[in-house]
């Protein structure tokens, strides 16, 4: 059996009634390379300070997004799985991965009972001639959770989704192997603000403040690293 390794996950909080369900996305196999990218908040447009204005002011902090692709095998997942796992990749192949990972874009409580039963009453009341309401109601992607290790635990929000299929089964076509080129943005405090749920707005906080401070700190260790490489570069 091969090695136990720490693998990235997304986890999603699906609002119940009582608390907050997650829905744990582990991958099966970690992305060989990360690209993580930061772009500049926009200026204030000069906020004054005294008489003059303030060139270097900005409106809030950096977008932060991640990009990466993840490979998905159902052979790996029939060889290597519990008994549980092994039974569903001979039944559906990847497809139960890749459908978890679609529900991501969807926004939560779309395909709930009551949506549906609301959409079939809006049809049936058209159609009989009666005045309906057909305004949509307002609602929210899913709050997710990028896990890349203890040191990294982000609120994100899935901005963009590319799968790739490469392989079938031959008797329901189901997917067994395919690729996911996935984008995502980091969620700031001023956003999750919007968060409905109030649970699930306290634990993406609480992921991010906890993942920004030991960034802080980590960046704080390394003035060790700056002072000794400083002194090397002075010339006296």
């Amino acid at each position: 059996m091969a090695g136990k390794y720490l693998r990235g996950a997304f986890v999603e909080f699906m609002p119940t009634f009582l608390i907050p369900l997650p829905n744990v996305i582990i991958f099966q196999y970690n992305p060989e390379i990360i690209t993580h990218t930061w772009t500049p908040p926009p200026t204030t447009g000069g906020a004054r300070i005294g008489a003059r204005n303030n060139p270097l002011a900005v409106s809030g902090v950096p977008d932060e997004t991640f990009s990466f692709t993840l490979a998905m095998d159902a052979t790996d997942m029939i060889a290597d799985g519990s008994p549980v796992a092994q039974g569903i990749a001979e039944t559906t192949g990847i497809y139960t991965r890749l459908a978890a990972l679609e529900m991501l874009q969807y926004p939560t409580g779309a395909f709930s009972a009551g949506s549906l039963v609301r959409s079939v009453s809006s049809s049936i009341g058209g159609s009989a001639g009666a005045k309906v309401d057909r305004t949509i109601p307002e609602s929210q992607v899913p709050t997710v959770l990028f896990v890349w290790g203890p040191g990294r635990i982000l609120p994100v929000r899935v901005t963009n989704l590319t799968i790739t299929e490469k392989l079938y089964d031959s008797t329901l076509l189901n997917p067994t192997h395919a690729e996911a080129q996935i984008g995502l943005q980091v969620l700031t405090p001023e956003e999750l603000v919007s968060v409905t749920t109030g649970q699930l707005k306290d634990i993406a906080k609480v992921a991010y403040i906890y993942s920004q401070g030991l960034r802080q700190a980590l960046a704080l260790a390394n003035l060790a690293n700056a002072a000794e490489s400083l002194i090397g570069m002075l010339p006296v």
